[in-house]
């Protein structure tokens, strides 16, 4: 018997993660596409922890999904700036992956994030076999594909029904109900890696903003920090009174 967590290698003599290139050799757009996809990873982390308490999941960041076999090999990948696939192991044969093989491990991505960085024709383009909307749609299906364009300070979501991609609308917080992971997902302008922009992050189903580690850390230190000045407060109103409080 075969599982998610140990998907069969031996059926076929295609190509593994380990044998195909993991890079295509292009520069990444810009300096806000890598702080972007740690933020979103950072921030959904403890969801997924949740949701996989056995730890069987991966997140690609800017990686290679292989969906056909072609001369050169990268030209039959697709590698969106962010994606998530659940039910599958974080590494294989204990190697870290280069890239997610669809043939091999046959679970398609629950969401995938394209970063635009021209006039996001690329991302919305369904020419047969060739453009990234028909690419995702009709071979790589995951369940919800976003297209994000910071310079535009917006988010396009498409879910996928009836083997088509609907645009979702957003709600009354302007986000976008990612149902199967329990979040929200939309633009939060502020300041992440000393760049102020509209940057794209997740909130849960009641609009609470995920936070990354980082703001978490700060978070507490906050609240510490104000429970000490009420206890000083409180030594003080009670000295004021003749009251000496026990250490």
């Amino acid at each position: 018997m075969t599982s998610a967590t140990n998907p069969p290698t031996d059926l076929t003599p295609f190509p593994d993660h380990t044998q195909l290139p993991e890079s295509d050799g292009t520069f990444v757009k810009n300096f806000q596409e890598h702080p972007q996809s740690i933020l979103l990873t950072d921030s959904i982390k403890p969801i997924l922890q949740k949701r996989h308490p056995d730890g069987q999941y991966c997140i690609g960041q800017d990686s290679g999904i292989y969906w056909r076999l072609t001369d050169p090999p990268e030209k039959g990948a697709e590698a969106p700036d962010w994606f998530y696939v659940g039910n599958v192991p974080p590494l294989l044969d204990g190697q870290t992956r280069r890239s997610y093989v669809l043939w091999r491990e046959f679970i398609a991505p629950l969401i995938a994030l394209e970063f635009v960085s021209g006039d996001g024709s690329e991302e919305r383009d369904k020419t047969p076999w060739k453009g990234k909307f028909w690419i995702y749609e009709q071979v790589i299906h995951p369940a919800f594909y976003g297209i994000y364009e910071v310079s535009k300070a917006s988010v396009e979501v498409y879910e996928l029904v009836g083997g088509q991609y609907q645009l979702l609308a957003a709600n009354e917080r302007g986000h976008y109900s990612i149902t199967p992971l329990g979040v929200e997902l939309g633009i939060w302008q502020g300041e992440y890696q000393n760049m102020d922009l509209p940057w794209l992050r997740w909130w849960d189903l009641q609009g609470n903003l995920l936070l990354t580690g980082e703001e978490r850390a700060e978070q507490e230190r906050q609240r510490a920090e104000q429970e000490r000045q009420r206890n000083e407060r409180l030594v003080a109103q009670l000295r004021s009174l003749g009251v000496e409080p026990e250490a």
